[in-house]
């Protein structure tokens, strides 16, 4: 998938995607004699799988913190 795919898949800007691949999160390849990014789906697809799992863990932090008082 081109970069401008994946923004419009997780409805996000172009800097936000390329963010992601800078810092590694969303690992993508550079090809063509152009250097044009890309990202296969199975590696937006964990990308994805990896953001539900860490906003499910940090909903149960949330929740944990709200019933101790915030302590």
């Amino acid at each position: 998938m081109r970069l401008e795919d994946v923004a419009e898949e997780l409805s996000v800007n172009m800097p936000q995607v390329r963010s992601l691949v800078r810092s590694g999160e969303l690992p993508a390849i550079k090809v063509g004699g152009r250097g044009v990014w890309r990202v296969e789906r199975t590696e937006l697809e964990a990308y994805i799988e990896r953001q539900y799992t860490a906003t499910r863990e940090g909903l149960k932090q949330d929740d944990g913190a709200a019933h101790d008082g915030g302590r």
